[in-house]
């Protein structure tokens, strides 16, 4: 759950960069939230949290 509401934080972040940056406009960007929301509701929603699951995995086991 920590993991899933800090990504969707930090996409959110980079969106409102983006629209205030001017690189997008906001008919894309709805469009955009629109399909993450609507793809979060089909059948690969778990393989992609899965992917996303084991990439923070990933980072987090690397040490420096």
């Amino acid at each position: 759950m920590a993991i899933s509401l800090s990504v969707v934080l930090l996409l959110a972040i980079i969106l409102v960069v983006l629209i205030r940056g001017g690189s997008i406009k906001a008919g894309p960007a709805i469009v955009a939230i629109l399909f993450g929301f609507f793809l979060a509701s089909t059948g690969m929603a778990p393989s992609i949290s899965r992917f996303l699951n084991s990439i923070a995995e990933t980072i987090n086991s690397i040490s420096f």
